[in-house]
């Protein structure tokens, strides 16, 4: 992910009035980590790493507006149980 790709998806989320702390600290956690990864649309993440670098500290905060960016339509999670893998995001809020 390019520092460009950043500021824009800042920017949307400026815009959305919809969006509290809780959801800009979440989604900056996963911007943060594509940057890290080099990865612009799929990231993958685990919930704790997700949950340390947002500074919630709680399952059910975490759980509730993690779900609401998932209805809002900013992205889409697809979990993966097995030990040795991550889940991944994927960013959808592209055409926004």
């Amino acid at each position: 992910m390019e520092l460009q790709s950043l500021l824009k998806y800042l920017k949307l989320f400026e815009r959305d009035t919809s969006l509290n702390v809780w959801h800009f600290a979440l989604l900056s956690a996963i911007l943060y980590l594509g940057y890290k990864q080099g990865q612009p649309k799929i990231i993958k993440v685990s919930r704790s790493k997700i949950m340390a670098l947002s500074h919630i500290k709680t399952l059910p905060t975490y759980h509730k507006y993690f779900k609401e960016l998932q209805v809002m339509g900013y992205i889409r999670y697809t979990p993966c149980y097995h030990p040795g893998y991550r889940s991944e995001v994927e960013l959808l809020f592209k055409n926004r």
